[in-house]
């Protein structure tokens, strides 16, 4: 277990033995969890989080869904909670829109809805959101990648999207965030197609690429690591160079263990975080509601952006410095 995931148990420890000095008869708080699946080491890390944060042991009958990226299977596990009469509903939306009906229906119930991760478009009838500024995200990934090309002398970006899930809000904003900066700097974006945040999806799609535009790519942008992971081996397999001092310049975001592994031994130039530690936030808002207080409608959680080489200590992104931090160990075993 990782060190982030173990401070976050001792936190959950904690409490687990205060509430096991409460009353026998105590009612719990049901919580329903509609996660949008298990496609991802970041995913497998939210979910870890909410199990581990919202047990039984700390006053929590957690009701948990995998919709295996199936959104009508999401929209019924949460009608599902709403049957069971559920104190609280948790969302990761698996697409953005949709979502009116359903949390209307929440309304009604008097059943709170905390969304986390992606976001809903279409509604807000939800109490509050809890997760990643994805247009920042993929802001950052354009402005390091404009940093880094002028440092090594790079005059022309000619760049392979491998985006998330369609309709996806971390797709979305990832997708926004970079086209800007490309459009921008005047580079050529020569193709952008669905890997669905797989390492199936990611191998399947670069394998796509190397045959359509062999030669004539040098960068490749994978919006999670598991697609990074998948570019890697169709690339491998194809004798493409790439990393530090290869072919091609690769970027991931999400920034989990293994992907930081890869960023620390160079073939990954750059990996932005996407925090998947959301339950402990998710566990404030409760808190706050349960007092009768009205929490924040957003909240950002604390996120870093990592590199290999130390040539770029520094971006700007919307006005505002960001650090780029070189991979250690130590960073590497602090992770997800």
């Amino acid at each position: 277990m990782k060190k982030r995931l173990a401070v976050f148990a001792a936190m959950t420890a904690a409490l687990c033995m205060s509430a096991i000095g409460a009353s026998a008869d105590e009612d719990l708080i049901t919580i329903g969890f509609a996660q949008v699946g298990h496609e991802s080491d970041w995913r497998t890390a939210s979910t870890q989080s909410c199990q581990d944060v919202f047990c039984e042991e700390n006053g929590y009958d957690l009701q948990f869904v995998d919709c295996d990226n199936d959104s009508a299977a999401q929209l019924e596990a949460v009608r599902s909670f709403i049957e069971q009469d559920v104190d609280y509903i948790i969302i990761d939306p698996i697409v953005s829109t949709g979502w009116d009906e359903v949390l209307t229906e929440c309304e009604d119930a008097g059943i709170p809805v905390i969304v986390i991760d992606r976001t809903i478009d279409d509604s807000d009838k939800y109490a509050a959101w809890v997760g990643s500024n994805f247009t920042t995200e993929g802001l950052a990934c354009g402005e390091w990648l404009k940093a880094y090309a002028e440092a090594k002398g790079i005059e022309e970006i000619n760049a392979l999207v491998i985006e998330g899930t369609t309709g996806s809000s971390a797709a979305i904003g990832r997708t926004e965030g970079f086209q800007e900066i490309a459009d921008r700097e005047g580079w050529t974006i020569l193709d952008s197609q669905d890997g669905d945040f797989t390492q199936t999806g990611g191998q399947e799609i670069m394998e796509s690429y190397i045959k359509s535009y062999e030669g004539q790519f040098n960068v490749v942008i994978c919006q999670n690591d598991n697609e990074a992971f998948g570019a890697m081996d169709a690339m491998t397999a194809a004798g493409i160079s790439y990393g530090v001092d290869g072919d091609v310049i690769l970027v991931s975001f999400d920034a989990c263990t293994a992907g930081l592994e890869y960023v620390q031994s160079g073939d990954i130039n750059a990996d932005f975080e996407c925090n998947p530690l959301a339950a402990p936030f998710v566990e404030e808002v409760i808190q706050q509601l349960a007092a009768g207080e009205t929490p924040e409608s957003t909240v950002y959680m604390e996120e870093h952006w990592y590199v290999n080489e130390d040539i770029i200590e520094t971006i700007t992104v919307d006005g505002e410095e960001q650090t780029m931090t070189v991979v250690t160990d130590e960073i590497v075993e602090a992770q997800y």
